[in-house]
């Protein structure tokens, strides 16, 4: 019997709105194409996903992001893939710490108003989705559409 491949959707703040809405739907596309999703967030975004999705239909797996980033270092797991959601430098801090700790392919997720700028700041090996996206998750799901797994 075959392991199924792991994915990591990172949260960062739920200040932009197109986060949650976006991580359901990657979570969802990811789960029919045969992944083992695991979303992890701080507290806030947690909490938001599980009011959006109170069945777990979308999003089966939720972790603490300290505690998932404490696992991975500790060598307890690691992930094939992680998207690493960030509209902010504290979200680009933890892109860096999974491209420094996991051997996961990392996966940039950068949106919100100053999206292309962040995207360029980018030094840590990444493949990058950068949409200037707020309130519309359009822009970003289009893109993520497009990455080839």
């Amino acid at each position: 019997m075959s392991q199924s491949k792991s994915a990591l959707l990172v949260m960062g703040c739920p200040e932009v709105p197109v986060q949650i809405s976006t991580v359901i739907y990657l979570a969802h596309k990811l789960k029919k194409a045969g992944w083992d999703v695991t979303v992890a967030g701080t507290n806030a975004p947690v909490k938001l996903l599980k009011v959006a999705d109170p069945e777990s239909y979308y999003v089966q797996k939720m972790a603490d992001l300290d505690q998932t980033i404490a696992d991975i270092v500790e060598k307890k797991y690691d992930y094939d893939i992680c998207f690493a959601f960030m509209h902010s430098d504290a979200g680009m801090t933890y892109g860096a710490t999974f491209s420094a700790i996991s051997h996961a392919r990392l996966f940039a997720v950068v949106f919100g108003k100053n999206a292309e700028a962040l995207g360029e700041s980018i030094d840590y090996p990444a493949e990058k989705i950068v949409a200037v996206a707020t309130h519309n998750p359009a822009p970003l799901k289009n893109k993520i559409d497009k990455v080839a797994l």
